[in-house]
């Protein structure tokens, strides 16, 4: 009895853990941690919501199964959500499925469309749910690049001349988590194009959609005609409305995949809460200042890290989009590689990242760090990395210290 289980030796060692322990053990220790590696909205939802909340919660019809599918004033709310940001027509009954966060959709549709064998092209690097969902359900991935430039799609036409079985699925997400990189209209018209020609299934993670900087908002596949015949896409309250731990997402798009995902998540579960799933309508169609509020508060993030990282000694591209940006390790370092980075980081400057290999292999070389404290906190985590950094020998600026 003691051989591991078939779908556990599928799973490596999840290398963000490593640090994540060492980080609650040294807060338990009483040391004070500035945690920039889980992406946790440090933000609370709009009051509105949790009035809502608190409102059906009262009901005594609200506390029975809610319905897998998600309610139907919900799915409502979402197709609303779609046409009106990006001017797509959905419908509520056979195009959008309510999940318990995007990642739990992600992993239910990887067991429902997936065989045993059949093979995924996934970024690399990329949220470990967009290929560990498929090696859970069997499938055999292969990576293509997270960068969206002629290198991906050269990469695309390999994965579909060399590989057998020919691939079925791919996975992109735009945002990028970790990478924050970004694509326009044209990239998803190209794709949508791609995946006709080649009979394949897109499926699209727009966790981000609403947090994006410089004017320039995300756009959608969903836009490109006829993406509905090939894709669906999945999107999240989580960081739109500081929503995370009430796990609301959505799946929206092709009606085979819609149908497919119902029918597993009707074996697997009930759905969420019926007050929660009202308080997600009260976000949805409520008023929306509390978008544009906290994409201008992760803006002001964005800016004073990069600014204040930069005076430290620690040079970072400003991510356009998403609560994230991907740094390269400072040259001087980057022979430690980033998991080794990162636990000195925190041992040394009390500042915890994400490693970037725990996102794939081509995440080697970066951290990932997330704008989750506030800009005081952000400059004070400078501070302490410059003086790692005079610790390591690393030159850092002579003047405007952090």
């Amino acid at each position: 009895m003691s051989e591991e289980f078939y779908r556990m030796k599928r799973l490596p060692p999840y290398v963000i853990a490593e640090v994540n322990a060492m980080r609650a053990a040294a807060r338990a220790a009483g040391e004070d941690i500035i945690d920039l590696g889980m992406g946790n909205p440090d933000l609370p939802p709009p009051d509105h919501v949790i009035a809502k909340l608190c409102e059906v919660a009262q009901k005594p019809s609200a506390h029975g199964y809610s319905q897998s599918m998600g309610i139907p004033g919900l799915r409502k709310a979402q197709a609303n959500y779609y046409g009106r940001r990006f001017g797509v027509d959905v419908d509520p009954e056979t195009e959008v499925v309510v999940t318990m966060g995007s990642k739990e959709g992600l992993a239910s549709l990887a067991n429902a469309i997936t065989a045993p064998g059949d093979v995924v092209l996934a970024p690399n690097p990329s949220y470990p749910i967009h290929m560990f969902g498929f090696i859970i359900a069997g499938a055999t991935i292969r990576s293509v690049p997270t960068t969206p430039d002629e290198n991906y799609w050269k990469s695309l036409e390999r994965a579909m001349a060399f590989t057998v079985p020919r691939p079925s699925i791919l996975v992109v997400g735009y945002p990028s988590n970790p990478t924050a990189e970004t694509v326009d209209l044209a990239f998803y018209e190209r794709l949508v194009a791609w995946a006709k020609e080649n009979n394949v299934w897109v499926l699209s993670d727009l966790a981000y959609s609403e947090l994006y900087y410089d004017g320039n908002p995300t756009p959608s596949i969903l836009q490109v005609p006829g993406a509905k015949d090939v894709a669906v896409e999945f999107t999240s309250l989580s960081k739109t409305y500081s929503m995370a731990g009430w796990r609301i997402g959505f799946a929206v798009g092709n009606r085979q995949l819609i149908a497919a995902l119902k029918r597993v998540k009707s074996y697997l579960d009930y759905g969420a809460f019926t007050p929660i799933q009202a308080a997600a309508c009260a976000a949805l169609n409520g008023p929306q200042d509390i978008v544009q509020k906290n994409r201008e508060l992760y803006h002001r993030r964005r800016d004073v890290m990069v600014e204040a990282f930069g005076r430290a000694g620690w040079e970072i591209p400003a991510p356009r989009a998403s609560m994230f940006a991907w740094a390269p390790l400072p040259p001087a370092l980057k022979d430690m590689g980033s998991l080794e980075f990162s636990k000195q980081l925190l041992t040394h400057a009390k500042v915890a990242v994400a490693p970037g290999v725990g996102y794939g292999e081509d995440g080697e070389g970066y951290v990932r760090i997330a704008m989750v404290e506030n800009e005081q906190r952000l400059r004070q985590a400078a501070r302490n990395i410059k003086q790692y950094l005079k610790s390591m020998g690393v030159d850092t600026p002579a003047k405007g210290a952090a």
